[in-house]
């Protein structure tokens, strides 16, 4: 349901709702940005402008959907402000080991989740080395030792374009308030049900109508030893470098 203080999207509503999408709540922010998206190049323009003011600091989901706008648009206008102001998308993809995260940006950004998810394990495998990279899965003392900056880009990423629903940070919030008790965590993030585990693939949620933490699923890190190790990582207890 549209908030009753968003104006209806026509072009001589413009100003009214850039004022809105500055000063409003996250919740009309979301929906001003998908009524700037109806309005053409106008539109655009004011999207742009927002994303541009709010550059120097760390990106929230809802740069993530206003960028998303661009991303997913067929305007000529959309790819050339995208390409001009951020041609390598809305989160600094920093890696210590030289890795592209571009790729998963892109997957991300089409909200296309699953296949996200199988490019994370293999980004996790990267900065594990070639063995893990063939073998296609983590032992926990890898996962111990990745770089924090590689694993927050990571996280970041997951964040920026889930809405705030999905990321390793988040999951590790649900697991510490749930004590670490693994059944629990199991259950909440939807991985189990009762004593069933969830089926790889067709029985997990590909979209934003999944459980909070639900992805990604690091689905090949097995083990409470492997998970623990991730949710136990130092980078989530550091602030990301800017």
């Amino acid at each position: 349901m549209t908030d009753p203080m968003i104006v209806s999207g026509t072009a001589n509503d413009i100003d009214s709702l850039r004022r809105q999408l500055i000063a409003g709540s996250e919740k009309v922010q979301q929906q001003i940005i998908s009524q700037l998206a109806d309005l053409g190049n106008e539109g655009l323009d004011v999207l742009m402008e927002f994303l541009l003011q709010r550059r120097d600091n760390p990106a929230t989901w809802v740069d993530g959907k206003a960028y998303q706008v661009f991303y997913n648009s067929d305007a000529p206008k959309a790819k050339e402000l995208m390409q001009i102001n951020f041609p390598e998308g809305i989160v600094p993809l920093k890696s210590e080991c030289g890795i592209n995260y571009n790729p998963l940006q892109q997957l991300l950004a089409l909200q296309d989740f699953q296949a996200a998810d199988r490019e994370t394990i293999q980004k996790m495998c990267e900065l594990a080395g070639p063995t893990a990279v063939q073998r296609k899965w983590l032992y926990f003392t890898e996962v111990k030792n990745a770089p924090t900056v590689d694993l927050q880009t990571i996280n970041n990423l997951w964040l920026v374009h889930s809405e705030g629903k999905f990321g390793f940070s988040v999951q590790r919030e649900i697991w510490l308030s749930l004590g670490k008790n693994w059944d629990n965590f199991w259950s909440k993030i939807g991985w189990k049900s009762g004593n069933n585990w969830t089926r790889y693939p067709h029985e997990f949620t590909w979209d934003l109508s999944a459980p909070k933490g639900h992805l990604p699923l690091s689905n090949q890190l097995r083990g409470v030893q492997v998970m623990s190790s991730l949710l136990s990582h130092p980078a989530w207890s550091k602030s990301p470098e800017k």
